[in-house]
């Protein structure tokens, strides 16, 4: 009888042991080898690396309007939605209990019994705090309402890739992306620790398409069922001056792709990089290409949470690597009204990149994401400009600090870096 039950205890353990494998394994190789610096951004080389070697083409005629925490994201969504005449698809990580939470659903209701063809694809491990009162009014109103990798058995092997994009289409001619989940957390100005600081973008033109389409990759892996025709893909003309694309990644397909659009633009840089990140740990890769950079002097700035931060582990991992890259000339800062959950990177006052992912392996390596390239010194201005307000409002962390900082710190921060890799 024991015997049986050893064999079934070291069963069990390798099942899981198996499991933690799959999961965590990213089926693909990962970036290993530095990106050579070759040309700057001012290069045409690069727009054709960005948008041939790497991503979709870049598309001209677009028009992105930046939204500054839920005061401003949120009435943009909820009016979008209440305007929408033929379909509206929203794909988020996050969507929990709440009034924000409730409008939308409300707002999606009102249009699917309106006879608007309504798309919601939700992550399950996100969506588990939801109010059941949510998917219950979306799907009696007509909503086609999915989630993505639910625990069931035939998802045990990717129970660690989440989508953790934020997508809305409407009509297939308006767009946003961003860093906003659905949750009060998000809505206000930032006021307080209980409102988070974060940004969400308002997109129209020809690059619409390729987020519909983006978002409709995971809801044909979800569902099987194919959305195609001019409700979702409508002629889109210009609206504006502005060049973009629609950069995704996805362990299912391509998940170094997002890594090697990161390295790349920091590699072509010659003169500035400025990262927002809500979870900066970067690999030893990464961080080789920033000091590269550093090297080439390249002004690096960095902003990521302070002491408002939802995950204390990935705080502690993401100091514990810091000292090579302050020893190197990096500018780190920590913000400290509340939670800074912002995405962006902008490089040399020309590229802008925004939407879901974060600078940590999670994102990099694990996660589906969506980030939004957008090509135009204008909007890179006011998107430094942004950058620089929330400088402001952030502590610097100088090398002295870093190195001074208390034992039992450090001790917790090395403990964190073992589990950067997952973080």
């Amino acid at each position: 009888m024991l015997g049986v039950v050893l064999v079934a205890l070291s069963i069990l353990v390798t099942i899981l042991i198996a499991l933690v494998v799959v999961n965590l394994s990213v089926g693909e190789r990962r970036v290993e080898q530095e990106v050579e610096h070759l040309y700057s951004l001012d290069d045409p080389q690069f727009f054709r690396s960005m948008g041939l070697l790497l991503g979709p083409e870049i598309t001209h005629g677009n028009r992105i309007k930046e939204l500054v925490n839920g005061d401003q994201i949120f009435p943009e969504m909820l009016e979008a939605i209440r305007g929408a005449q033929r379909t509206v698809l929203f794909e988020t990580f996050i969507y929990w209990s709440g009034d924000i939470g409730t409008q939308l659903a409300q707002a999606m209701a009102e249009r699917a019994r309106a006879g608007v063809k309504v798309h919601v694809l939700l992550d399950w491990l996100g969506s588990l705090r939801v109010d059941p009162e949510v998917p219950k009014l979306l799907s009696e109103a007509g909503v086609e309402v999915r989630l993505f990798h639910p625990l069931h058995w035939y998802h045990l092997g990717r129970m660690n890739n989440r989508t953790h994009r934020k997508l809305l289409i409407v009509d297939g001619r308006i767009g946003f992306t961003g860093g906003v989940g659905i949750a009060p957390q998000w809505t206000g100005n930032a006021q307080d620790p209980e409102h988070w600081r974060d940004s969400h973008f308002r997109v129209e033109g020809p690059v619409v398409a390729q987020m519909q389409s983006v978002m409709l990759s995971n809801w044909s892996k979800t569902t099987g069922c194919i959305l195609h025709g001019e409700d979702y893909f409508p002629a889109l003309e210009p609206v504006g001056d502005q060049p973009a694309q629609m950069f995704a990644s996805s362990p299912s397909g391509g998940s170094e792709s997002m890594t090697l659009m990161v390295h790349l633009a920091i590699t072509a840089a010659v003169r500035t990089i400025d990262i927002g990140s809500a979870y900066f740990v970067p690999d030893a890769i990464s961080c080789k290409a920033i000091c590269a950079a550093l090297k080439r002097g390249v002004r690096v700035r960095v902003i990521t949470p302070g002491k408002h931060t939802d995950e204390a582990t990935v705080r502690r991992a993401s100091r514990g690597l810091w000292g090579d890259l302050l020893e190197h000339g990096l500018e780190m800062y920590e913000y400290q009204p509340t939670m800074f959950h912002v995405k962006v990177m902008i490089v040399d006052g020309i590229l802008t990149s925004v939407g879901s992912t974060n600078f940590d392996p999670r994102s990099l390596h694990l996660n589906d994401e969506a980030n939004l390239n957008v090509y135009d010194r204008e909007f890179a201005a006011r998107m430094t400009a942004l950058f620089e307000a929330d400088l402001r409002l952030c502590h610097r962390i100088t090398l002295a600090e870093w190195q001074h900082r208390p034992v039992r710190e450090k001790v917790h921060e090395r403990l964190a870096t073992l589990l950067a890799p997952v973080l």
